[in-house]
């Protein structure tokens, strides 16, 4: 596909249009952009590498490379490789899993990102699952996968990168995108390097593959800016339940791609820590129904949104404890749900309802609290609803 639109606006300049119109919360841009590590300028990034650089080391049998370049990769293979990433307090870099499944024929290029956070466990199988199932003498152009982009996290099954930047702290990777790569704190750095090496300049467009966060049960579902034609186009080829329709946030892998001109949404796959065995063949299914979608494959889409009834929202409503005690819910996940209708009791210890909860809009049950017990300030259940004019991105835990 060209890179320009009908009405002659680059793609870059049209994505940037529609975030603008999509807007974002100023407080939320104003608290994320203080984080983002930007004091000392990175190297400006490239819109193509610069030839592949390999550092010269052999791990298993796989090369590492500093920087890739797919193009400088043979046709008509898979090339399993890892990427320098930081180096940790040892001295040691942290070393990213990447497969590149290179086309005998050009076509077009798509990455497939797992790992972000260190608890998403059922993100690494789906890629690892797709990325298995590609005959690469059979497509056109290319399929990149990255597993494990915070090995940090992984290593502890936790959410965020162990930092030691401060003392003891914990980084959420999702929130420092593009990163930096002379920036403070080495959580930064690696996401300058991932951004600027590895992902963003062998990537046309970009799937973040997420769970939900612990705590919490997940239908099958997205984050994506639905009022993109390009994004809109690939969400819907999922069999799954939900897409939030979400404008996004800075910090967010998908927004840096965005504001780039790479279109990318977020598929969030079941619950984190464990592998959802009946959720990723979905995933596996709406992602080979993609790479139709831009030719890299060929043959009969699967099944899609059509086929489940997806129901997309554009904001979602947290429905937050009250009290401290043991959370009885009675409603699942992606049941309708109307104004006022009870939703979920709290009880202490002694069996006393403490707590009841209700939802205050009509939509469907897009989340709800595993653990049996809650917390005040929890989120007991999110709803996902449609109002008119919602108000601004909303932050979604991905």
């Amino acid at each position: 596909m060209s890179d320009k639109t009908k009405d002659g606006l680059g793609r870059r300049d049209f994505m940037i249009a529609s975030l603008a119109t999509a807007g974002a919360s100023a407080a939320i841009m104003a608290n994320v952009a203080a984080a983002r590590a930007q004091d000392t300028a990175a190297p400006p990034a490239q819109s193509a590498p610069q030839g592949t650089v390999y550092a010269g080391d052999v791990i298993d049998g796989k090369r590492v490379v500093s920087t890739l370049d797919v193009a400088d990769l043979e046709g008509g293979k898979l090339h399993r490789l890892y990427f320098r990433g930081v180096e940790g307090p040892s001295g040691q870099p942290w070393l990213v899993s990447v497969a590149v499944v290179r086309g005998a024929k050009p076509g077009r290029r798509v990455t497939l990102v797992s790992g972000v956070h260190g608890d998403e466990m059922s993100s690494i199988h789906a890629v690892q699952t797709i990325i298995n199932g590609l005959d690469p003498a059979a497509i056109s152009g290319t399929v990149m996968a990255v597993f494990d982009v915070s090995r940090p996290a992984i290593e502890s099954m936790g959410r965020r990168w162990p930092n030691s930047g401060r003392g003891a702290d914990l980084v959420d990777l999702n929130r420092v995108w593009p990163g930096d790569e002379n920036g403070p704190g080495a959580p930064a750095r690696h996401a300058g390097l991932l951004f600027n090496r590895l992902i963003r300049p062998n990537s046309d467009y970009v799937l973040d593959f997420h769970t939900g966060f612990t705590g919490i049960d997940a239908p099958a579902f997205h984050l994506a800016k639905m009022d993109v034609p390009e994004i809109r186009a690939m969400a819907e080829l999922f069999p799954i339940d939900q897409i939030f329709d979400n404008a996004g946030y800075p910090g967010l892998l998908t927004d840096a791609l965005f504001q780039v001109g790479i279109p990318a949404f977020t598929p969030e796959i079941g619950n984190a820590r464990r592998l959802d065995l009946t959720m990723i063949p979905l995933f596996v299914e709406g992602t080979m129904n993609v790479l139709k979608l831009h030719g890299i494959i060929e043959g009969p889409m699967g099944r899609t949104g059509r086929d489940t009834g997806i129901f997309v929202g554009n904001s979602l409503f947290p429905v937050l404890a009250t009290a401290g005690g043991i959370v009885e819910h009675f409603v699942k996940l992606t049941d309708a749900v109307s104004r006022g209708q009870k939703i979920a009791i709290q009880r202490n210890m002694f069996g006393e309802i403490v707590a009841e909860y209700t939802s205050q809009v009509d939509g469907k049950i897009g989340g709800l609290r595993s653990d049996a017990t809650s917390e005040p300030g929890n989120v007991i259940a999110f709803v996902l609803f449609n109002q008119a004019t919602p108000s601004g991105a909303e932050a979604y835990p991905e």
